[in-house]
């Protein structure tokens, strides 16, 4: 299994805009037969204002994904509004952990 995460930091006083627009690309995702993942909203510390995080049965999957997206003019709009309210963006991929815990 693959999971993507995204963190969205916002610029300053845009943490509400931020979530809106991470809905709207949801919305998209979904309109394009996509899995909407799911979006975490920051309750205290440091971290991202706004999280977003889907999983993949598989790299090929997870590629599949992302040509669909860009494809998209619908969704590379709503990711280029996005970039104007962030400070810093990150994407992370990970693969879980699949072997037992040692016991």
């Amino acid at each position: 299994m693959i999971v993507e995460t995204t963190n969205y930091f916002a610029s300053e006083g845009k943490a509400a805009a931020v979530l809106e627009q991470r809905r709207r690309a949801t919305s998209i995702r979904l309109a394009l037969g996509l899995p909407p993942g799911r979006i975490l909203v920051k309750l205290t510390g440091d971290g991202p204002d706004v999280r977003w995080e889907c999983t993949f049965a598989s790299m090929q999957a997870y590629e599949a994904d992302m040509e669909a997206r860009a494809s998209s003019p619908e969704f590379a709009a709503a990711r280029n509004a996005m970039h104007t309210l962030l400070s810093r963006f990150e994407r992370h991929l990970s693969a879980e952990d699949d072997k037992p815990a040692a016991t």
